[in-house]
């Protein structure tokens, strides 16, 4: 068995929770079959069960495009460069709307089955039309064509399930419910704490962390606006970059510099950190808040169970799959605009009670640590990548013809 494995991300050119997916799935199921990935980028590595190869991104040829639609042309063009190089797998597995033209060239050309892994779905993404304008269009035909075309769907969460059976026309038994992991080796606590010291964090008081991009699927400026609501001892570090659009950039710029009006224990760390790092940041945070207004899956929330952090998190999507209330974290219910993009229909309200949350962690002491220790038995009991590629595999071989 020989999977092709299509990715926009795949490291060193990692930025969300795709990117970070699909590095430990190949890495996994490489011990079981051999994986061949395609990715963005420059990547070159061969293994014995395991190629990697990248392909250019930045045509200059469509330079002289549309701002907006530059990316969609050269992700499209990418796709196509992918299938140039001969193809010799059993099945062809896509990651993100990114890579899924690809993965459409390849079932029509070389007659293999396709498999889509569903990290997020399009219709529920309407404020990517801020950062594509009507090339979202474009990426909304290629994800409806590659999921309804698709042999087998693979949904991050039974909700992400249901999203897909509203929002696409596919046979029900297609679609394969497989969460995302985590390498439990790798995400576990640490004493290191250079980190911390490089940016001035004060390890005796207590901790809040966010980790993750600035977009509006994530609700980084709602956790931004909840700061004044928290304890004023608590520090707030967020490891928060990569802006979809110039505009959000400006606005979280806004948001932050409001913030430290009132308070200058905020940490705004821009940079992408490394795994180490983070590993860190989770580790010594004594609670992690996921405030997402979309989340299929939300696998930063099991990075921090595993490192043995209580979570406060949005009760959207994937996201109650993951955090259980009052055991691992606490979920903040939202009422949410009934189409999307899903906004909270009172975001003062969602600020204060994500600020209830996290204040309530961090004054009860052995709450959260009962919480911690919960936190890592569920992602050693759930999120193990070891059991998940076998799922993976088991469906690879379900599609043999």
């Amino acid at each position: 068995m020989k999977a092709l494995f299509y990715t926009r991300e795949y490291p060193p050119y990692v930025y969300g929770g795709a990117g970070v997916h699909v590095e430990y799935l190949a890495k996994e199921l490489s011990k079981l079959i051999d994986v061949d990935v395609r990715c963005f980028g420059d990547q070159q590595q061969s293994e014995e069960s395991l190629t990697v190869q990248g392909f250019p991104f930045d045509n200059a040829i469509f330079d002289q495009a549309d701002g907006q639609l530059k990316s969609v042309f050269k992700t499209l063009s990418t796709c196509i460069h992918m299938n140039a190089k001969k193809v010799d797998a059993d099945v062809v597995h896509c990651h993100t709307w990114y890579a899924q033209f690809a993965g459409i060239v390849t079932k029509l050309c070389y007659g293999i089955p396709l498999v889509i892994t569903t990290h997020s779905l399009e219709p529920l993404r309407p404020w990517k039309r801020e950062q594509l304008g009507l090339g979202y269009e474009a990426s909304s035909w290629v994800e409806k064509t590659a999921i309804e075309m698709a042999d087998a769907i693979i949904a991050v969460s039974e909700e992400t399930k249901v999203d897909v059976m509203n929002h696409f026309d596919v046979d029900a038994d297609k679609v394969k419910v497989i969460y995302n992991g985590i390498d439990l080796k790798e995400y576990q606590v640490t004493s290191s704490t250079s980190t911390l010291e490089e940016y001035g964090i004060d390890q005796s008081k207590p901790i809040l962390l966010f980790v993750g991009r600035i977009t509006r699927q994530k609700g980084i400026i709602h956790l931004v606006n909840a700061i004044k609501y928290m304890n004023e001892d608590i520090q707030i570090v967020l490891c928060a970059g990569a802006p979809d659009t110039p505009e959000i950039a400006e606005e979280m710029k806004q948001s932050v510099a409001e913030a430290k009006k009132h308070r200058d224990n905020i940490f705004w760390i821009e940079k992408m950190l490394s795994k180490p790092e983070i590993i860190q940041l989770y580790s010594h945070a004594d609670v992690f808040c996921c405030p997402s207004i979309y989340e299929p899956f939300g696998i930063i929330n099991v990075e921090a169970m595993a490192c043995k952090t209580a979570v406060v998190a949005s009760a959207v999507g994937g996201i109650k799959e993951v955090v259980v209330d009052g055991e691992t974290g606490i979920l903040v219910p939202v009422t949410q605009q009934t189409q999307a993009p899903f906004e909270p229909v009172d975001p003062d309200k969602f600020a204060k009670d994500l600020a209830a949350g996290v204040n309530k962690v961090i004054e009860n002491p052995e709450m959260k640590e009962r919480m911690a220790l919960a936190g890592r038995k569920r992602a050693e009991e759930k999120f193990d990548w070891v059991a998940i590629a076998k799922e993976v595999s088991n469906l690879y071989e379900s599609l043999k013809k």
